[in-house]
């Protein structure tokens, strides 16, 4: 089985950084694409960024020239850069990761880490 543990949430103020990082940690896998995503309260929950096997990213509108994605394959980590916040950006943030294990290629989840951005 394989764990995702996200860390880096926490509360700042509006035009201030957070970097999350996501982690896996498991038995033999291999991390194919990974992405973040978020829910504010009372709203459905969205893709904010997302990481292709290969290195493409891809943003929400809402996020674009203010997040970055990344990864470092040899740690299996994922990382949001988060610039420029605004409290609009406050949600419990999520990592996704496509991951094959074996022969089964399956979506894991993060338990979520939360970001509040003061105004």
């Amino acid at each position: 089985q394989v764990q995702l543990v996200e860390s880096g949430g926490g509360l700042v103020q509006a035009g201030g950084s957070l970097r999350l990082s996501c982690a896996a940690s498991g038995s033999t896998f291999t991390i194919f694409s990974m992405g973040w995503h978020r829910q504010a309260p009372g709203k459905q929950r969205e893709l904010v960024a997302g990481i292709s096997p290969v290195g493409s990213t891809s943003y929400a509108d809402s996020v674009k020239g203010r997040f970055t994605i990344s990864r470092d394959s040899a740690k299996n980590t994922g990382y949001l850069q988060m610039n420029s916040l605004k409290p609009e950006d406050t949600a419990v943030y999520y990592c996704t990761a496509r991951i094959l294990t074996g022969a089964v290629l399956k979506d894991y989840w993060g338990q979520g880490t939360q970001v509040t951005v003061s105004s």
